[in-house]
């Protein structure tokens, strides 16, 4: 989470402390004593770590908006496509990340949300939805139904109105991440709203072991 804004101190904003070996040559010169390597390495991986500016996409805030959701979009400038790759740009268990898939039931497209760390029982979803037969969406009917592509779906905000079923599981964590609409942006929610701003059925679809 960026950190929050400060003051500036009296005569103007100052630059922030340059890293590496610039930072430690000015402060030799001025006399100081130089930042010990770890905290200074610690500095610099805050500072080029920072989340990179990105619009929010215009479909999903236009979800916002409508749900008068207010949330905190995340930009990262390396895609986060997997819930691996988020989990770990984020910092946080790949359980907490609420992977939003499509699948076709009956030929009909379905929403299933579903934790990072579990898989889709298919059986469970066509025993759910009283269904002959479901299997996973390509990448064209996902951006038909979802208006996003692959990758980038969120839970909520999309083109047309669909089934959604989230799993039970999403439920055990106080705070789950999920895609803003691209590779590259997540947001925090608690996962009741998630759920609820999804319009979402809660089932038992993952796998068990």
């Amino acid at each position: 989470m960026p950190a929050p804004a400060h003051l500036a101190p009296a005569g103007g904003p100052q630059a922030p402390a340059p890293c590496g070996p610039l930072a430690a040559a000015r402060s030799s010169r001025a006399g100081k004593p130089v930042a010990r390597p770890v905290q200074r390495a610690l500095a610099c991986r805050l500072m080029d770590s920072s989340t990179a500016p990105s619009p929010t996409h215009p479909r999903f805030a236009e979800a916002l908006r409508t749900l008068g959701l207010d949330v905190e979009v995340r930009s990262y400038p390396d895609a986060v496509r997997t819930a691996a790759q988020a989990a770990a740009a984020i910092g946080c268990a790949p359980g907490e990340i609420v992977k939003s898939l499509v699948f076709a039931a009956d030929g009909a497209p379905v929403l299933i949300l579903i934790d990072g760390a579990s898989r889709v029982d298919v059986a469970r979803v066509q025993h759910e939805l009283g269904a002959s037969a479901v299997v996973r969406a390509d990448p064209d009917l996902v951006r038909d139904t979802t208006g996003y592509a692959i990758g980038g779906v969120p839970p909520f905000g999309h083109r047309t109105r669909t089934t959604v079923l989230a799993d039970r599981g999403l439920l055990e964590h106080p705070v789950v991440w999920a895609a803003a609409g691209t590779p590259h942006t997540v947001f925090p929610m608690e996962p009741r709203a998630l759920v609820d701003a999804a319009g979402a059925h809660v089932a038992d679809v993952r796998e068990r072991g």
